[in-house]
């Protein structure tokens, strides 16, 4: 039931890093495609201040609630389930985060992920996404570039995205970069905020 990635793991720290002054005046997260439950543990431990709720598809909801009910915390609710292309839910957010999430996407579910945060985040709000990114259509690194194969072998409709493309989406949905900071192994933190 309870799902492990070693990549959690390795990237909770540097991740924390960085987000926790991004949202040391927020007190709601909304985590899309929550994954195996590890991270939203790690960090709404780190963060007590903030309300973290996760969510995913439905199948991916056990393990992550296994994560949440042995961790019992007052800040970590249970999971909801949230699949990007269905109507989201209807109230405003303060924050939305996402890990690893827009490469295993196909494109026209990233264009639904992207609308669906524009209209969830309050004005003001935050849009944190970590993960690899091309920049100019050119691969980062030769591991990216062998990620890059590796997700296309498993499903064609993914691949790791375009900075530039994923920078339109985000301001046709009213957001605006405010930082791209480097993360080991060839990732990046994308930071915009609701205008």
């Amino acid at each position: 039931m309870k799902q492990h990635s070693e990549s959690c793991i390795q990237n909770q720290s540097p991740i924390l890093n960085i987000i926790k002054p991004l949202l040391v005046n927020t007190s709601t997260v909304l985590e899309i495609g929550s994954g195996t439950g590890q991270h939203a543990v790690f960090f709404a431990k780190q963060m007590p201040h903030l309300t973290w709720q996760t969510s995913d598809q439905s199948q991916y909801l056990p393990s992550v609630n296994a994560w949440i009910n042995e961790a019992g915390l007052d800040n970590l609710p249970s999971a909801i389930e949230l699949d990007v292309t269905e109507p989201w839910i209807n109230t405003k957010v303060e924050a939305v985060f996402s890990a690893n999430t827009a490469h295993i996407m196909s494109w026209e579910m990233v264009v639904d992920f992207f609308n669906g945060v524009g209209r969830s985040l309050d004005t003001g709000g935050v849009f944190i996404l970590y993960g690899p990114f091309n920049y100019n259509g050119q691969y980062t690194s030769q591991s990216n570039a062998n990620f890059d194969l590796w997700l296309k072998n498993r499903d064609p409709r993914s691949a790791i995205r375009d900075f530039e493309a994923l920078n339109q989406l985000a301001q046709k949905s009213g957001l605006s970069l405010v930082a791209d900071y480097a993360m080991p192994a060839n990732n990046r933190i994308l930071h915009w905020v609701k205008q």
